[in-house]
């Protein structure tokens, strides 16, 4: 058996920036369009006028103040609200190829691996682009790996099973060097047009490389154990699939809300961070270690106050400066890259022999969690 590693991460942000001002701009002009069109059947008492958003609104109930995307400008049209992005040549690379190969290449640089190198790519993310080929085959191809790659899909949790299932294969063997890419274009599934939600996510893409500790050349973390757990809930949806096309009643595929991301967010927050809390502290006590011996939480970016609360519970009490780290106000949700993106961000400081723990939760409901030390 072999000790897997993470040597390497890196971040793909994309180069387009929206505001909460430029959102609420945007969102209050479609309100308003929409209800002018609905004046009568509003007057009526049949439908409910859409409500203004704010920038005060979005930072208190998420904390985020800004996010990253791929297209803004179909984002902020108030006749449109999503994104605007090209459909691409089937031998052209696809967009979430494009995001990951940045990424596996910049962990590839900070490991000092060469993309031969590579036997395993798992492309693990919210939504793919596509049911097959594989983004992860694709992305293989591009990078110029060996070996083989396949997708997977856990939602805001994709990342860390991505990482349990690598380092299962790297501990026993069958590969040498792994590496977990999650491109997520959030910016796709959001619906834009509903107030409760429409400031939650950006757009990025993380990679993590992970090879056999005696192969590791630099810094690297000691993948310690993990651990995943699923428990089967509605709170978080999408019904967008390859099925709607079969169904009369959908007809010509029309906009319906049920197709792009749907969450009881007051369900989720009550039901979700019991179950995160306990996972951690399970997993950690599984391994005999203390929550006083973690140095670090890199936790999922979801919302600001949820993060707080598992801090606290975790650690049994307020979380200290830099014990929690949080890039959520400038990437917003960013599904499962976003304890990545802390990882990469908050973790070169940790001294040899200091713990954390990696952890991503999300719909199914999901969590995993990574227990690491600084070699």
């Amino acid at each position: 058996m072999f000790t897997p590693v993470i040597s390497g991460t890196g971040v793909f942000t994309p180069e387009q920036v929206i505001t909460n001002a430029e959102l609420v701009e945007a969102f209050n002009t479609y309100a308003d369009k929409q209800n002018a069109l609905n004046a009568d059947a509003i007057a009526a008492g049949e439908t409910e006028p859409i409500g203004h958003s704010s920038e005060e609104f979005i930072h208190s109930a998420s904390g985020i103040d800004q996010r990253f995307v791929m297209d803004k400008s179909g984002v902020l049209d108030p006749d449109r609200m999503y994104p605007s992005l090209a459909e691409r040549a089937d031998e052209d690379p696809g967009l979430m190829t494009e995001m990951g190969v940045d990424a596996c290449r910049k962990a590839l640089a900070q490991a000092g691996v060469e993309a031969g190198e590579i036997d395993l790519v798992i492309c693990a993310a919210s939504n793919h682009e596509r049911a097959y080929p594989a983004i992860a085959v694709e992305i293989q191809q591009a990078l110029g790996a060996g070996g083989f790659g396949f997708d997977m899909n856990v939602a805001c949790s994709s990342a860390t099973f991505g990482i349990q299932a690598a380092a299962d294969m790297v501990r026993s063997g069958s590969v040498k060097k792994a590496l977990v890419v999650n491109p997520e274009i959030c910016s796709a599934h959001l619906e834009w047009r509903d107030r409760d939600c429409h400031f939650i996510f950006g757009d990025v893409a993380t990679a993590t490389l992970i090879e056999r500790k005696e192969d590791a050349t630099g810094d690297h973390f000691e993948i310690l154990s993990t651990r995943c757990l699923t428990q089967f809930s509605n709170n978080i949806r999408n019904n967008n699939g390859f099925l709607r096309r079969t169904r009369e009643e959908v007809g010509a595929l029309p906009d319906r809300r049920d197709m792009q991301f749907m969450q009881n967010g007051r369900k989720v927050f009550k039901e979700v961070l019991p179950i995160v809390s306990k996972h951690i502290l399970g997993h950690i006590a599984n391994e005999g270690v203390s929550p006083d011996q973690l140095k670090r939480l890199w936790l999922h970016q979801a919302n600001k106050t949820m993060n707080d609360f598992i801090g606290k519970k975790v650690l049994g009490r307020v979380p200290e400066e830099g014990e929690q780290p949080n890039i959520l106000q400038d990437y917003a949700n960013t599904s499962s890259a976003g304890s990545i993106i802390a990882f990469d961000k908050f973790s070169a400081d940790l001294a040899p022999g200091e713990m954390g723990v990696i952890c991503s939760f999300g719909a199914g409901y999901s969590v995993g969690s990574v227990l690491v030390k600084r070699a």
